[in-house]
């Protein structure tokens, strides 16, 4: 029987997002106790948590650390000062944490919605931008974000006419702009979820009519249809090469002429999806367990 202390990672909810993150945490947190492993669940932003007395964290739903950024960066190196084993490896959270990682695989080659960086301090150039992508609509939104915060899509004149309230958070945080992808709305978002590497299943996002965003609380739907065989192919490549070490991996993207172009690869806080597809806890908790077999290694 594993001895190891886990501590399964959750955040305080405020009420900006519905209950359905929870339920996959409480069964999961139910199906992993269940399999005799000591799992707690841990609010990751709690001052009254002792940290040391945890062998492994599992980074399974901080999702508010984008709106408490420092924060979250302070306790990470917490975790790894205290030599507290993370799943997902610290250096690649801190590395996806920022979506300056989209412009760096970008550079790679890698098939990324194209991406303009807009650092902070600096002035939004809309013509510039707009230049840059060739599209008639663009989406903004902050290098550090989730849930679709501060997240605009905008024509060229209504960003010109948000232009000074963009320029305002600007100065506060950096912001990424990339062109409308249309299909999004037509064909839909996919998500491909893999754990220690291994494919596990797939989900098809829509957004509500007259929307873009296809989270599940701006009124999304989740679809599982089999995905295209040069989709799946290319989610795996990405995995290969960028989440070598991570218990979970969930790549977004969208199908463009016939090929997955990347909008996020998802390594900190993704949802699961694992109610909609049988087995995928078990093979969840088989990864898991793979992991605590293994030898211990530098927890960077």
């Amino acid at each position: 029987m594993n001895t190891q202390q886990i501590a399964l990672i959750t955040y305080k909810d405020a009420g900006k997002y519905t209950g359905v993150s929870e339920e996959e945490n409480a069964r999961l947190h139910e199906f992993l106790t269940q399999k005799g492993l000591p799992v707690t669940l841990e609010i990751w932003d709690d001052p009254a948590v002792d940290w040391s007395k945890y062998d492994l964290v599992l980074l399974k739903s901080p999702w508010d650390y984008f709106d408490k950024i420092e924060l979250f960066y302070a306790w990470l190196s917490k975790l790894e000062e205290l030599q507290v084993r993370v799943l997902n490896p610290l250096h690649t959270v801190r590395w996806n944490a920022d979506k300056r990682y989209l412009v760096e695989l970008q550079e790679k080659g890698e098939k990324v919605v194209p991406s303009v960086w807009l650092d902070q301090g600096t002035q939004l150039n809309v013509a510039d931008v707009f230049a840059q992508l060739q599209s008639e609509k663009i989406i903004v939104k902050p290098a550090v974000s989730g849930g679709a915060k501060n997240t605009f899509a905008l024509t060229q004149q209504q960003a010109e006419a948000q232009a000074e309230s963009i320029n305002t958070l600007l100065q506060q945080e950096s912001f990424l702009a990339q062109p409308f992808i249309p299909e999004i709305q037509t064909k839909g978002e996919w998500s491909f979820l893999f754990f220690n590497g291994t494919y596990s299943h797939t989900v098809l996002k829509t957004a509500k009519a007259g929307d873009f965003r296809v989270q599940h609380f701006f009124g999304g739907t989740v679809h599982t249809p089999e995905p295209p065989a040069q989709l799946l192919e290319y989610a795996h490549n990405l995995v290969d090469k960028y989440a070598q070490g991570c218990l979970y991996a969930r790549v977004d993207g969208v199908e463009l002429n016939g090929a997955l172009v990347l909008m996020e690869l998802e390594l900190i806080e993704p949802f699961l999806f694992m109610a909609t597809s049988e087995g995928a806890i078990e093979r969840y908790y088989e990864a898991l367990v793979e992991q605590l077999q293994q030898p211990a290694q530098s927890i960077a």
